[in-house]
């Protein structure tokens, strides 16, 4: 359940290493998951009734395919269907785990490659949602793989805590 390795090292140091330390925290999305069956991706986590399956394909499409296709990128047709997107956290009960993680996997691999073909960490963005954040808080690939580290390492910490409600495993523990 590993994610990819970028298909291509960028030229930038930086963002070589931003790109590493967010494919740490993918490997870790991926891993907390291993072992768990449908019925217990499927459960929910919290009150909000949120489940792992639903805060996989969030990523995967919220935040992955959002900030690197959209944002970053500016793709028309990413942009254009971010209105039929009613609710990511949301996964139809019969839903397969393989179907959404394979996204996930898939979006990741997308974004990789975006990233890896700019030039610097410095590069601009090509398109801005307003309308769900107002002016602009990010402004450049760095600023925008930093955001997608942290959210994605919180979300991580997400799935540990709702890991070890389900059967108790941690993710890492040091002692």
């Amino acid at each position: 359940m590993n994610a990819p390795d970028a298909p291509s090292t960028p030229r930038d140091p930086e963002i070589r290493a931003l790109l590493a330390a967010l494919h740490g925290q993918r490997r870790h999305i991926l891993g907390i998951l291993e072992g768990l069956d449908a019925d217990a991706l499927h459960r929910p986590a919290l009150p909000s009734g949120w489940n792992c399956l639903g805060l996989v394909q969030h990523l995967a499409l919220d935040v992955e395919r959002f900030w690197f296709q959209a944002v970053f990128r500016g793709d028309r047709d990413v942009i254009g269907s971010l209105a039929g997107i009613e609710d990511a956290w949301q996964v139809a009960p019969g839903t397969s785990p393989d179907a959404v993680l394979a996204r996930y996997r898939a979006e990741t691999e997308l974004a990789d490659a975006v990233v890896t073909a700019a030039a610097t960490a410095d590069a601009p963005l090509a398109w801005w949602p307003r309308d769900l954040f107002g002016e602009p808080h990010l402004h450049t690939l760095r600023d925008l793989l930093l955001h997608v580290v942290t959210e994605t390492a919180c979300h991580a910490g997400h799935l540990d805590a709702a890991r070890e409600l389900l059967d108790g495993r941690r993710w890492l523990v040091l002692t």
